[in-house]
């Protein structure tokens, strides 16, 4: 028989820039506790106004090592290179799925002809934890276009995407390492669903855009709730119309040792990939 969870936790996202281009939410990032296990940070940059430049804002080159890194456009364009020598443009829908693992140094910026052009700029990054198994594999990258994406219209209106995993009856096409949920949910003004998730999985669902209230506990835009593991079912809704992402996944039961663009399971694993970064062994982007 489903049961629904409780709701242990709401919180508002603070104010973050990352670089010189992206401005927006901090939800959560990997330092302190980790009720959002496996999932170690979630930024909402936008939307945003970008002004047209021949020079594309963003980050430059940057190390990450122990994770993945997932990049979901809501609106604008991006353009992605690393030492791997993967690259690509990420436009309105388009997901980036980045396994950074043994090591990988890449840059992130606004597309070069949307530079140009200016806009509005929306999209979410996660970071995503590996196995301590995994953490050392060799870097992948997948390119996931938005038509390749499982998406369905709900039976009360709306829309849900799956990018990762299982969710009413819908298979992501990301391939991940430990089982997880990531979903995009678009619900219309008066709509209310019943998704289900397994109780083995933390859950939590960040408002993109409007309001939503969840199991009768109310949020606005930049806000996160996160259930109790009580449960397999929750019940969303909303008055306004809402946009909102829907994370889920079995916890890793390990020790996290986080500095900086590292994410390992011991101080000597994180000291040894600041070595193998300095000394090139991550490699270069020219």
């Amino acid at each position: 028989m489903a049961t629904q969870r409780t709701i242990s936790a709401i919180r508002t996202a603070a104010p973050n820039s990352v670089g010189d281009g992206f401005i927006g939410l901090n939800a959560f990032h990997p330092q302190g506790s980790r009720p959002f296990n496996p999932f170690l940070l979630l930024d909402h940059h936008g939307p945003m106004q970008v002004q047209p430049s021949e020079r594309p804002k963003g980050v430059d080159q940057h190390p990450h090592r122990g994770f993945e890194t997932v990049t979901i456009v809501y609106e604008g364009a991006l353009e992605h290179r690393d030492s791997a020598g993967n690259k690509g443009k990420l436009f309105s829908g388009d997901v980036q799925w980045m396994t950074a693992a043994s090591g990988i140094i890449h840059e992130e910026k606004h597309e070069r002809e949307f530079s140009r052009q200016g806009g509005r700029l929306d999209f979410v990054q996660l970071w995503v934890n590996l196995p301590a198994k995994d953490k050392m594999s060799l870097p992948r990258y997948q390119d996931i276009a938005s038509s390749r994406i499982a998406t369905a219209t709900l039976p009360g209106g709306g829309q849900l995407r799956v990018i990762a995993g299982d969710l009413a009856g819908l298979h992501g096409p990301a391939n991940t390492f430990s089982p997880v949920v990531v979903a995009d949910l678009t619900l219309a003004s008066g709509q209310s669903e019943t998704l289900s998730i397994p109780a083995t999985h933390n859950l939590m669902v960040y408002v993109l855009s409007g309001q939503l209230t969840i199991n009768g506990s109310n949020l606005d835009r930049g806000q996160i709730a996160l259930t109790n593991p009580d449960g397999d079912t929750i019940t969303v809704s909303t008055t306004t119309g809402t946009k909102a992402l829907v994370l889920a996944g079995e916890p890793i039961q390990e020790p996290l040792a986080v500095y900086g663009p590292f994410v390992m399971n011991t101080r000597e694993e994180i000291m040894a990939a600041f070595d193998d970064f300095q000394n090139g062994r991550m490699g270069s982007l020219n």
